[in-house]
């Protein structure tokens, strides 16, 4: 936790201490900044593990499998809106057009003999 000595001459002290549901007064109120140590050094393993040579490759097919499969249903399956409301309604939509990609997806590997095996190689990192 840090704490500022002193805020009394502060010119930004309004637009930095915030809350109105403090029983201190503004004018006896400091700036307080609490950090977390277990989020910090969660933090900075998650930045170790996504900035690694594999953690990349991942990130950078990821992006580029994501909008293959949105382009498929739209275009190839024709699926362009809901046909029905409510949230349950939609997620079993969406369920069902995502069934239905992987179905297909699966039959073309068959057809293709391609079981057990990546759709495209992992990229390599220039």
């Amino acid at each position: 936790m840090y704490e500022c000595s002193d805020c009394s001459g502060c010119s930004n002290k309004s637009k930095c201490i915030h809350g109105n549901n403090c029983k201190t007064p503004m004018e006896q109120r400091n700036k307080r900044l609490m950090v977390s140590k277990v989020m910090k050094q969660k933090r900075e393993e998650e930045i170790e593990r996504i900035t690694s040579e594999y953690g990349t490759q991942l990130r950078m097919n990821r992006s580029i499998q994501a909008e293959g499969s949105f382009a498929v249903t739209k275009e190839d399956f024709g699926f362009r809106q809901y046909l029905y409301r409510e949230k349950k309604n939609v997620l079993a939509q969406r369920i069902l057009v995502a069934l239905a990609y992987n179905i297909n997806k699966l039959h073309f590997k068959i057809q293709g003999n391609r079981t057990g095996t990546f759709l495209t190689e992992m990229s390599r990192i220039a």
